[in-house]
């Protein structure tokens, strides 16, 4: 799920932005970026989030003003000065051109970074962070409404396909004995046939067909995905398991179908539940 977050707060003589970025995705996979923190402090921004998310690609942007002198400092890393001039001085003795000055080596990304003035206390990043996450919330919740309304419609359109299923299925043994009748009536003409034997043929035959248990656990899987959608948890990783067990159960099902009817309603229950699949990665 999407969504994004912004909280500022000043305390401690030093004001903290924090920016928070959610987009989708199947695990929950945490950048922090911008203003250098204590590990003390960085580990409470992830935990943090760890609390309030479970899934998606989340980037955390810190940015941390101190008040009274400078606000922030800049760094030179000095290592990664001498190698990008290296770098550059190599490649203008390869060109032909002068020599890197100064400006254009502080110019390199890494060799120049800003860094907040450390005070007697910690900045108020952490309280920053919740409240990115509040709005972060809001806005996943509205997005989370919405999934939630078009998955119910979906699960309903497969619960519509799955009684059309079982009236269809349960259709089908005598439409197999009158096949089996016509024949073996077309086989042996006019000769006896033995009532007993065809009687269990017949009934072999339905049996192989019968997806009655099929449709019992697809029923409860359907109606474990309607609860699920109705939860306020975090469900997305079971709606995950249920969306593979109800294509399971429909594979089953085609691979036992007995008339082209009920192959056709598993090609459509099949595209709604691709539907589905897709809807759920998005859910947290």
């Amino acid at each position: 799920m999407t969504g994004y977050g912004r909280g500022v707060v000043e305390a401690a003589g030093a004001r903290a932005t924090v920016d928070v970025r959610a987009v989708n995705h199947r695990f929950l996979d945490l950048k922090l970026r911008g203003t250098p923190l204590s590990p003390a402090l960085e580990e409470g921004v992830a935990a943090r989030v760890r609390a309030a998310l479970d899934r998606g690609a989340v980037t955390v942007a810190v940015h941390v003003a101190r008040a009274g002198a400078g606000g922030e400092t800049l760094r030179i890393d000095t290592d990664a000065a001498v190698r990008a001039h290296g770098e550059l001085a190599a490649l203008a003795a390869r060109l032909g051109t002068a020599p890197p000055d100064l400006a254009l080596v502080l110019a390199q990304p890494g060799v120049v970074a800003e860094v907040a003035e450390r005070g007697d206390d910690e900045p108020p990043v952490l309280a920053a962070v919740d409240a990115a996450l509040v709005q972060l919330d809001a806005m996943r919740r509205a997005e989370g409404e919405a999934l939630g309304a078009e998955l119910s419609a979906r699960v309903a359109e497969l619960a519509v396909l799955r009684a059309t299923l079982a009236t269809v299925a349960g259709a089908v043994p005598p439409q197999l004995a009158k096949r089996m009748h016509e024949r073996v009536r077309r086989l042996l003409d006019d000769t006896e046939l033995d009532p007993g034997r065809l009687a269990q043929e017949i009934a072999l035959l339905a049996d192989r067909a019968d997806v009655t248990e099929e449709l019992v656990r697809l029923g409860s899987h359907l109606d474990q995905a309607r609860a699920l959608i109705a939860s306020p948890d975090a469900v997305g990783r079971r709606l995950d398991f249920l969306v593979q067990e109800i294509g399971r159960e429909l594979n089953t099902i085609g691979s036992k179908s007995a008339t082209t009817e009920i192959s056709a309603i598993i090609v459509e229950a099949k595209a709604v539940l691709e539907k589905v699949r897709e809807q759920v990665q998005n859910v947290e």
